[in-house]
């Protein structure tokens, strides 16, 4: 088994023990096989280190509960940066074990910490395909119950965070109603 598959497979593994289903399956797995799949779509040609920050991009969240953060941006912009903190540790220990270098394994966790978003082709990729998994997967159910101008705000917001390149290809992929596709298109 070659490094990433090693890698991987780990990955799937520490996901596996998520107690949250999510169409019957462990809800962090799922995830990590949909970033996969994106990933696979939309950079084929991806390097190791970005396939691995994708699958690895959720790992075990379950066990930091955002209810264990103060209520508020405040509270919620902490357990944000706590959670890439510790999935790009853990991610990291992971890539050790398979015997990953320390450039390499830095460079995933830049990239899960989020560091160099606009800047990083590899950030700014793996961005995009959080986003393009938010929006196939995630948006209507997340959606569901909100009012719509909360709902303007996070898909502009989540737009803002995308390549321009990423911005036309959503428009194209997606049958995105106003207003919401004005935020790809600005």
């Amino acid at each position: 088994m070659t490094r990433l598959a090693t890698t991987l497979a780990a990955i799937d593994a520490a996901n596996s023990a998520d107690p949250d289903r999510h169409e019957g399956a462990p809800a962090a797995r799922l995830y990590g096989e949909r970033m996969t799949a994106e990933l696979e779509r939309l950079f084929p040609e991806a390097s190791d280190a970005l396939r691995i920050a994708a699958r690895g991009q959720h790992i075990e969240r379950w066990t930091s509960p955002r209810s264990d953060y103060p209520e508020g941006r405040e509270g919620y912009l902490t357990w944000r940066r706590d959670l890439a903190a510790f999935h790009a540790r853990r991610v990291g220990e992971i890539m050790a074990e398979a015997g990953y270098d320390d450039a390499t394994i830095a460079h995933v966790g830049t990239m899960l910490r989020k560091e160099g978003i606009k800047r990083d082709a590899d950030v700014q990729a793996l961005e995009d395909v959080i986003c393009f998994t938010f929006l196939r997967w995630y948006f209507s159910p997340f959606a569901e119950g909100r009012d719509a101008g909360e709902l303007e705000r996070i898909v502009a917001k989540t737009a803002r965070k995308m390549s321009a390149e990423a911005r036309a290809r959503a428009l194209a992929e997606f049958d995105l109603p106003e207003p919401f596709a004005a935020a790809f298109r600005a």
